[in-house]
């Protein structure tokens, strides 16, 4: 606790949550002025389905990016400010400063994951969706985005507390973004390869193309995907946390 109160303190001036609440604001608008479009070409679109389906697609783009620049903020601290070495002479280990780290910065991404959940609430009654609230629906929509997001964060503060350039971090962030916008063409075989994608995948609503038309088909969340990236989750974290806990500082 003490480790990550000193977390909560140190980024107390650098407003990550304002970053992290424009990037959101930016990615409902885009939602918002979607979903508007299609539900004006067909009143069949005006559904929670369609709602949490838009804004899980959108969250393979934007996600990946607030992710790297969030964990890269947070991790840069100690490169620029050469705080390890002062760390050390604490009794607070290396290994729990990368748990904090890790805690503080999905804390953070939490608060934007609600965020959505509680637009989709309020976007759904503004236009009178028809049928109950999704309530089953949101909660695995906010399981499978966090989980997804547990791994890339993992997998991003392994790569910012490892290597000092966080151009290298930031890349990584932007080159998730592409696969996880891009994922939709690839083969599952291959697409389940890649963390990014899996906020489409561990999505419970899929869309099911036809010749002419596509539906909206709700389900549970898939359990073979679901442990997949809570492996990959668990594999990143404790690698990186091996690896920056032994670094010649």
């Amino acid at each position: 606790m003490k480790a990550l109160s000193l977390e909560y303190y140190k980024i107390r001036r650098k407003r990550i949550w304002v970053m992290l609440s424009l990037f959101l604001a930016a990615e409902m608008i885009w939602a918002s002025m979607s979903m508007s479009i299609s539900i004006s070409r067909s009143a069949a679109n005006a559904s929670w389905e369609a709602l949490i389906f838009s804004i899980a697609s959108m969250n393979g783009l934007f996600l990946p990016i607030i992710s790297a620049i969030v964990v890269s903020r947070i991790c840069d601290m100690e490169h620029k400010g050469n705080t390890w070495k002062m760390l050390m002479t604490t009794n607070i280990g290396r290994n729990h400063v990368y748990t904090a780290k890790y805690i503080c910065a999905n804390s953070l991404i939490l608060y934007g994951i609600l965020a959505q959940a509680v637009f989709i609430v309020g976007f759904g009654l503004s236009k009178n969706i028809s049928g109950p609230l999704p309530f089953s629906l949101l909660v695995q929509f906010v399981i499978g985005t966090l989980l997804t997001t547990l791994a890339i964060t993992a997998l991003q503060q392994w790569l910012s507390l490892t290597v000092r350039n966080q151009a290298f971090a930031l890349c990584l962030g932007m080159l998730g973004g592409f696969i996880g916008t891009t994922s939709g063409l690839f083969p599952a075989g291959v697409r389940h390869l890649f963390i990014w994608s899996y906020y489409m995948d561990l999505n419970p609503v899929t869309y099911i193309y036809s010749a002419s038309s596509g539906t909206y088909v709700s389900g549970m969340l898939p359990v073979g995907l679901f442990l997949a990236a809570l492996l990959m989750a668990a594999i990143f974290y404790f690698a990186g946390n091996i690896h920056a806990s032994r670094q010649e500082i």
